[in-house]
């Protein structure tokens, strides 16, 4: 009699095990559906830490945002020394802090010096649909330094 109320005992633990990891998945994926469609910050849940999040790894976490993948996942956390493998609820608050920084450093836009124009495109490049085209002045002439025909080079020869 002993050992069918051990087996039923275990049989009660198993399923209950069973119903919380359930439970935790599908908070989960709640979760992970609120941080892709941007309701959620990934950097809100690793301050708060909640408890579907506690037990998870950090870099599943950030791979749950839009355009985030491993390689980018990893050399975010290689920045901060926080290995991707790491439990949320295990990180210490340094690490939460520098993950939460770095985190929404990234969603920042670049800052620029007031009175600066925003460009993407960088000093002296040029865009695709650019290429080719040159400024003529009016008198049809192109502008520029005037080069003379020949140039006397410093060993005295000309080319």
């Amino acid at each position: 009699m002993g050992d069918t109320a051990l087996l039923d005992a275990e049989q009660d633990q198993h399923l209950r095990a069973l119903q919380h990891a359930n439970r935790v998945r599908l908070a989960r994926a709640g979760m992970k559906r609120l941080i892709a469609s941007g309701d959620l910050a990934v950097a809100e849940v690793v301050l708060s830490c909640p408890w579907q999040a506690y037990s998870m790894e950090v870099g599943d976490l950030l791979m749950s945002q839009k355009r985030w993948g491993l390689a980018r996942c990893r050399r975010l956390l290689v920045s901060i020394g926080v290995p991707e493998n790491k439990a949320v609820g295990t990180l210490t608050e340094r690490q939460r802090l520098a993950l939460a920084d770095a985190l929404d450093a990234r969603e920042r836009p670049p800052e620029h010096p007031p009175g600066e124009s925003f460009s993407h495109h960088g000093p002296g490049l040029a865009r695709a649909g650019d290429l080719g085209r040159q400024r003529v002045h009016s008198s049809g002439t192109m502008p520029g330094p005037t080069v003379a025909s020949s140039t006397m080079w410093p060993s005295g020869s000309r080319r």
